[in-house]
């Protein structure tokens, strides 16, 4: 049973009727403190080590808007068990999605990754790539769900998109999680060809610990000890056109400064596990593990965003890395989301990012705007009437 069907076997065993599922349920009985979202510890236990499937965007918590949608898997796949046929498949409007294309080691699940391309391209030329990797603390959240995010951009013609998974930190530690980005992104590379792909044309673009990882991808093509050469297209170069990088951690002996932030410095913490014990008592690995410290002049341009009331990421890894950037060479762009947590949403933003992309991989004329975002926040779903207030 795959984890889409064990987590949708847990929460229908766990629960009696609700609103949403037949056997699951409600988002409101879920969301205890009525705050518009779920966070991983408002979830049953037995349901709380597949939190990453509901967390389709991998930002910490699931809107409504998510369970919705893990809803009508739910009820997709119940019709299939019963024979009938399903209302719909996995594309959507003007893209044509392949999931689950080994890139490594076809026995080991997580090196898998998804590609989708524009039904109908902009142009013959080949096309730029954005290459996505998944957040979740190293230690979970997937690569299909993660796709989504670039949809939007795929459907209009100039861009295809590939997310790419990787091993968490519950069967490997540091370095395997930027071995297996490397050899998805080789695999890019490698296939530019079959998919009419520009292999010099490549932004990387993740949230949290996945922005994490693509500024590791964005600083260290040219750190030998580094790479993995994981994978059959170890040939291939480790370059990157640019990075798109939301509220990356990118220091990791400094996680743990500052009031509210001690707890990543404990044994159980998501960095610990991922280094191999706190970072403080592992310095070489966790500065091998760090953006901050791999910084040269040749490194990919960047952009980043980071909500300043981020409570998970401090902003000052940001702030830190935007600074070590630019007093390297690096062309940086840093925008502060004012007011924000971890995780954020609005038209600016995406604004933001479209620009980014345009200039770099399109080759327009465009201004990168350093200004902060005023606007953007999480995105609160409707409730239905008669639901409980916030």
């Amino acid at each position: 049973m795959n984890c889409s069907a064990r987590l949708l076997s847990v929460l229908g065993c766990l629960f009696l009727a609700g609103p949403l599922f037949a056997q699951a349920p409600s988002f409101d009985r879920l969301d205890r403190n009525s705050d518009g979202k779920i966070e991983k510890d408002e979830l049953p236990e037995r349901a709380q080590q597949l939190f990453g499937r509901l967390d389709s965007d991998s930002d910490g918590s699931v809107t409504q808007a998510e369970f919705e949608a893990f809803e009508k898997r739910r009820a997709q796949m119940q019709r299939q068990r019963q024979g009938q046929r399903p209302q719909a498949n996995d594309n959507v409007a003007g893209v044509e999605i392949k999931r689950d294309i080994p890139y490594g080691d076809e026995k080991i699940n997580r090196q898998k990754l998804d590609v989708a391309v524009p039904e109908k391209p902009s142009t013959d030329k080949p096309l730029p790539v954005i290459v996505l990797i998944h957040g979740g603390g190293w230690q979970g959240g997937t690569h299909g769900p993660y796709l989504s995010r670039a949809i939007p951009l795929v459907r209009t013609g100039d861009y295809a998109a590939v997310s790419i998974g990787y091993r968490l930190t519950d069967v490997a530690s540091w370095p395997a999680q930027i071995h297996d980005c490397q050899a998805g992104l080789r695999w890019v590379k490698a296939n530019a060809e079959k998919y009419n792909w520009d292999p010099d044309k490549i932004v990387v673009w993740g949230s949290s610990a996945g922005g994490h990882l693509v500024a590791m991808l964005g600083v260290s093509a040219d750190v030998k000890e580094l790479d993995g050469k994981l994978g059959p297209h170890a040939d291939q170069s480790l370059k990157v056109a640019g990075v798109v990088d939301f509220f990356g951690p990118a220091n990791m002996l400094t996680m743990g400064d500052g009031p509210g932030f001690e707890r990543h410095n404990s044994p159980d913490s998501p960095e610990s596990k991922l280094l191999g014990g706190p970072a403080k008592e592992n310095v070489e690995v966790a500065k091998s593990a760090s953006p901050q410290f791999h910084v040269s002049k040749g490194d990919a341009p960047f952009l980043i965003l980071h909500g300043t009331a981020d409570g998970t990421v401090p902003f000052q890894q940001s702030v830190d890395f935007h600074e070590a950037l630019t007093k390297a060479g690096v062309d940086s762009t840093f925008v502060p989301v004012k007011g924000a947590g971890h995780g954020f949403a609005g038209q600016e933003v995406n604004e933001r990012v479209e620009a980014f992309l345009s200039k770099i991989l399109l080759g327009k004329e465009v201004e990168l705007s350093d200004d902060p975002i005023e606007s953007a926040q999480r995105p609160q779903p409707r409730r239905p009437q008669g639901s409980r207030s916030e």
